[in-house]
């Protein structure tokens, strides 16, 4: 058997590119945010994770800039040993204080940072414990592990105590969840989770990913349910909120301190340029000083959410700016992805494995910049598209 023998016979890709429903790699020619422009047509974008609307902010740009020109482009060496700058630590002080937790530690990238942290303190004696719609990173960091991983359903704290009460009483427990699901929009209940977790002597882990920025006012997810103090790990990423790219993990010195020494993604990887720290505090700059920004958002998501539930459509349990329309019919999916496409609205069609089977779905999502005449723009068009492709 050729290895490569699996490579020859895909061909999934290619036919749906054919048949002109390839809905992935797409290229931008330009973006501004709320519009991109492919092929030279503008379309609107409301799938992106730029929930703040900062990657084109003047200060976030001047900021990169400027680090470019004091730094260079790259440290072209991992933390460990010759790419820490000042900088670098200057953000960890101030992710640490903007979450609520003693240390913090920049990753390379969010990706990075849950396979990282977790492998690092999930040993052979040790059992992580999952939600079933946890993001891929947290599942290949436990993959990555010389523990065994358990799985629970979505936001199920019922079957989440069953899941702890099989697990020995000497075995260290480390329960991990998104704390908004980036497909569904949804909160985990972190209130309830807590009591069980110690209730069972389980630490818990949070990945804020899609937290940050979205609720809390901006400090995410524990903020939102006031219970910082009670969740052990905070990890969040920079390429959604904070308009650039890498993550951070946050909780006690003495946790930081061992994840620091021990996560082989971050010893073995070389750090974010300076570049990419510098928009990144630019970023949490902006972020402590125009809670507007926040408020803004907020009420975009809750004019799409009604509009969308006055339209007929399924949107799931989401409470945050992350709207599914959920469509379950995989074919119908792709066609209402095609159509809202080629009127001009860009949106990302999640078909599976992305999620369960029956359960294909439009992720959209929406930035504190948008205008409210393109959500306008982006309801009628739905309705239009909606009723034509038979989803409403």
């Amino acid at each position: 058997m050729d290895i490569f023998s699996k490579c020859h016979d895909f061909t999934r890709a290619k036919m749906a590119k054919a048949m002109g429903y390839y809905p992935y790699f797409i290229p931008f020619d330009d973006t501004e945010g709320t519009e991109v422009i492919i092929n030279g047509q503008r379309k609107i974008m409301i799938g992106s994770n730029n929930y703040l609307g900062l990657t084109t902010h003047p200060k976030v740009r001047e900021a990169a800039l400027q680090a470019i020109k004091k730094y260079g482009t790259s440290c072209t060496g991992s933390r460990f040993m010759n790419g820490t700058l000042s900088l670098h630590e200057e953000l960890e002080r101030r992710l640490a204080r903007f979450v609520g937790k003693e240390a913090a530690l920049v990753f390379s990238t969010g990706m990075q940072t849950n396979l990282g942290t977790i492998s690092a303190l999930v040993g052979r004696d040790d059992v992580a414990i999952t939600d079933k719609e946890d993001h891929a990173s947290i599942i290949d960091g436990c993959r990555l592990s010389y523990g065994t991983m358990k799985r629970f359903r979505h936001n199920d704290v019922k079957n989440l105590e069953a899941v702890l009460k099989t697990i020995p009483e000497d075995s260290g427990k480390l329960v991990i969840v998104d704390g908004v699901y980036s497909m569904g929009g949804d909160l985990a209940p972190l209130p309830e989770m807590i009591e069980v977790c110690q209730k069972y002597g389980a630490r818990l882990m949070v990945d804020d990913a899609h937290g940050i920025g979205t609720v809390g006012n901006m400090r995410g997810t524990s903020v939102h349910f006031g219970v910082t103090d009670q969740v052990d790990l905070i990890m969040s990423t920079f390429s959604k909120s904070f308009a650039s790219l890498g993550g951070f993990i946050a909780g006690d010195e003495p946790i930081i301190h061992y994840i620091q020494h021990h996560a082989r993604a971050l010893l073995f990887s070389a750090s974010i340029p300076p570049s990419n720290a510098a928009a990144a505090l630019a970023a949490l700059d902006i972020m402590e000083s125009e809670p507007e920004r926040f408020e803004r958002l907020q009420q975009i998501a809750q004019k799409m959410r009604d509009g969308y539930r006055s339209l007929g459509f399924d949107i799931g349990n989401t409470a945050t700016p992350i709207i599914p329309i959920i469509i379950r019919d995989e074919m119908r999916t792709l066609e209402m992805w095609k159509q809202l496409y080629e009127a001009g609205v860009y949106t990302n069609c999640v078909i599976p494995p992305g999620v369960s089977p029956g359960m294909s779905l439009l992720r959209t999502s929406y930035m504190a910049t948008h205008t409210d005449e393109q959500m306008d723009r982006v309801l009628e068009t739905f309705a239009v598209v909606g009723k034509k492709v038979g989803v409403i």
